[in-house]
């Protein structure tokens, strides 16, 4: 958990999704949880990694994100880790991703989950996954960034 510049509490980042995809696009997202959820993701136990975004019916679900039960209270208010939730847009957004979801074969990441306010908000990126090539680059400027920083260092 870090502090944004703007104010914003970062709770879980997805930092494998800028490796697997080139992001085009990103959207903030307010998402419907139960209360036990809360907890639990305010405490850090939630993952992004293997998650994703769906449209279907008109709506946004966030899919496959693991928030961890709250473990403080019984088991008569926690939930399902992996339960389908749903994501919190504008109508235009929507339609605007309903088009470029549908046409262009993008797909929708979660990248992070930061307070905003004292609301959970889901930033979520319209994606284009990357070839085996694109990430060796990737890989090969954070690299030469890495070793120029190094060699600055020393003089």
């Amino acid at each position: 958990m870090s502090k944004d510049t703007n104010g914003y509490k970062i709770l879980t980042d997805n930092r494998k999704a800028r490796y697997l995809y080139e992001i085009l696009d990103t959207y903030e997202a307010g998402i419907e949880l139960k209360g036990t959820e809360v907890k639990s993701i305010r405490a850090g136990r939630s993952n992004l990694q293997d998650g994703y975004a769906l449209l279907r019916d008109g709506e946004v679900w966030l899919i496959n994100v693991h928030i961890s039960p709250y473990e403080n209270t019984g088991n008569f208010f926690n939930h399902d880790p992996r339960r389908t939730r749903k994501l919190l847009l504008h109508r235009k957004e929507i339609n605007k991703l309903i088009g470029q979801v549908e046409q262009k074969g993008l797909t929708l990441v979660p990248l992070k989950m930061y307070l905003k306010r004292g609301r959970v908000k889901v930033m979520i990126g319209l994606a284009r996954g990357k070839k085996l090539h694109d990430k060796r680059e990737t890989i090969r400027r954070r690299d030469d960034a890495r070793s120029m920083q190094r060699a600055l260092k020393q003089f």
